[in-house]
């Protein structure tokens, strides 16, 4: 089945080792990893390598609902780039950039079908604009 391929982007005032780091590491994705103020991650976990599984539990605030994000890493090369496999079967890409000391990335992701192409690009660079606000104050 063809899917459609959405990419979002943004660049951190940060190392790509830095960047990486505040990317990968559970202790800080809980604390990025929400499209919108009322979500949350209150639990990640992260077996960051080749046949590795991660499983970041997303939930609403209030508890009205919530799910697993989970996949299985097909390729992982440090401070340059992730690729996974999503529990439903599509395939993100993760493209770090080192310029200087600042880091540009490229996520890349195939669509489902369930809700609008517009609104899953908004809510994954939502979700990225959340870690880049977070990297950039976590930068020590």
């Amino acid at each position: 089945m063809e899917h459609t391929i959405i990419s979002v982007q943004t660049t951190v005032d940060l190392p790509v080792e830095k960047a990486w780091e505040l990317w990968v590491m559970p202790e800080h994705v809980v604390h990025w990893n929400n499209a919108s103020d009322d979500w949350h991650t209150p639990r990640a976990v992260n077996d960051l390598r080749q046949g590795g599984k991660f499983n970041y539990r997303m939930e609403a605030r209030d508890g009205s609902m919530g799910f697993d994000f989970e996949g299985t890493y097909d390729i992982v090369i440090p401070n340059d780039k992730i690729e996974y496999t999503i529990a439903d079967g599509r395939k993100v890409i993760i493209d770090f950039t080192s310029h200087d000391q600042q880091t540009h990335i490229l996520e890349t992701f195939e669509a489902e079908s369930f809700h609008t192409m517009e609104l899953q690009q908004q809510g994954w660079q939502a979700i990225l604009d959340n870690y880049k606000k977070y990297a950039e104050k976590n930068k020590g």
